[in-house]
């Protein structure tokens, strides 16, 4: 049974290494000479705490087992290696224990061979007892009346909107437009628009971005929302017009020191964050969609991923009018779960010095998606892979633990920080059969 479920693994990875496309790249490279192959003895990769995990390692060059040493390091997610080994492969393939773990989490194999001077980099991720994961992030008892204050308070700004339609991203099937969202006294964001052509009435559906100061990703991507129906609006959070130069956006990002450093601004203070006038303007652009003639009165759908999953999750958290919930690997989880000596959330805040203080973790309470997904009352849709280095799948099931509302899971445990378009193309499929 084990051997003919290995033989299955094999065909299909070295199907994926063929026919792979450049968006699902990280763990088998497009066009790419080299393959590792890494097999669990858990099918779904998961273990009970105690229990020993063994995997299978293969490595290949143009599809030819190498003979080669294997270095390996194991270590907790995202934290430092606890045992480092060797192992020579024979016909290409060897086994590694990795051991086990007395409490939740995920075991990470680190692996490296080199040949003819080139080293090459490989690591697998299996679970122990994950759905027992708990957030160290507290709840604050003051929460609700923390956002509901803000929202009250953007709200006396009137919604202030621009539009102007877009005939490079106009179809026969659907119009788009660019729009400029005002969304309180100081802050606007910027969007594009997509409607289908044919009159009627349609769910509506924000897409809030991944992180990062960047231009919206081409609507053109995601068309099959407007052909199938809905009417969608993809945001950046920065009131950066989305046709500025490249170059503009880099030296923005230089400005902020980095290109995420706006995730560390104000972080002293939950009343200066930066990411506070971010949270209250999804809830703003869904205030805006629901007025919209074309609106079909009953359903509004956030869907994203990574920074872009987070913001779903807190808009579907603050705003009751959501009536489904998508999110790819949410970032911004659990972020000071490092203090509880395992992985935290994405920005890492374990790397910079004194982000970890008593101010910010305070802070971080009020805006860490747990606390968020704590209040999700809609039904809700998770996917996130085992691999991640950026949104690391102990973060992710710390959201899916504390999910009390209808939801489902699309688990990929070789995904690292991507998804497939199948699988994104399935995720409309879902808010389809949810659709009121």
């Amino acid at each position: 049974m084990r051997e003919n479920l290995k033989t299955l693994l094999l065909s299909i990875i070295i199907a994926l290494s063929f026919f792979c496309n450049k968006a699902i790249a990280e763990n088998y490279p497009y066009r790419s000479n080299d393959l590792w192959i890494t097999v669990p003895d858990h099918a779904d990769w998961l273990y009970q705490t105690g229990e020993k995990a063994k995997v299978d390692v293969g490595f290949y060059l143009y599809g030819i087992p190498q003979d080669v040493e294997v270095s390996y390091e194991i270590g907790p997610d995202m934290m430092p290696s606890t045992q480092k080994g060797k192992v020579t492969l024979k016909n290409g393939r060897a086994t590694i224990n990795m051991g086990t773990m007395k409490g939740a989490g995920f075991l990470d194999l680190r692996l490296s061979a080199t040949v003819n001077d080139k080293k090459y980099n490989h690591h697998v991720k299996v679970g122990f007892s994950p759905e027992l994961l708990k957030p160290y992030t507290k709840n604050p008892q003051d929460f609700d009346d923390f956002w509901k204050h803000n929202l009250e308070e953007a709200r006396k700004v009137p919604l202030s909107v621009t539009c102007e339609k877009v005939d490079k991203y106009t179809t026969d099937e659907f119009d788009c437009f660019l729009l400029k969202i005002k969304t309180d006294k100081r802050h606007s964001v910027y969007g594009y628009l997509t409607k289908p052509k044919k009159e009627g009435k349609y769910p509506v559906v924000l897409c809030p971005p991944g992180a990062g100061i960047k231009t919206i990703k081409e609507p053109m991507r995601n068309t099959y929302y407007a052909k199938n129906g809905f009417i969608r609006l993809e945001i950046e959070i920065h009131g950066l017009h989305p046709e500025l130069s490249t170059e503009a956006f880099k030296e923005i990002s230089t400005a902020f020191a980095d290109a995420n450093e706006y995730l560390n601004n104000g972080l002293d203070n939950r009343d200066n964050y930066y990411m506070k006038h971010v949270y209250v303007a999804c809830v703003r652009c869904i205030d805006y969609l629901t007025t919209l003639p074309e609106w079909d009165g009953k359903n509004v759908i956030v869907q994203g991923g990574s920074q872009g999953g987070a913001l779903s999750i807190v808009t579907a958290g603050l705003d009751s009018r959501i009536t489904a919930c998508v999110a790819n690997h949410p970032a911004l989880s659990d972020m000071a779960g490092y203090l509880d000596h395992r992985a935290g959330g994405y920005p890492h805040f374990n790397r910079t010095n004194h982000m970890l203080t008593p101010e910010k973790v305070n802070t971080m309470q009020y805006y860490d998606v747990v606390n968020f997904a704590r209040r999700l009352s809609c039904p809700t849709y998770l996917t996130w892979g085992f691999n991640d280095n950026v949104c690391p799948p102990t973060t992710s099931y710390i959201v899916w633990n504390l999910i009390t509302a209808p939801k489902e899971s699309l688990i990929t445990p070789i995904n690292e920080h991507w998804t497939s378009d199948n699988t994104n193309y399935g995720q409309m499929e879902w808010i389809k059969r949810h659709l009121k």
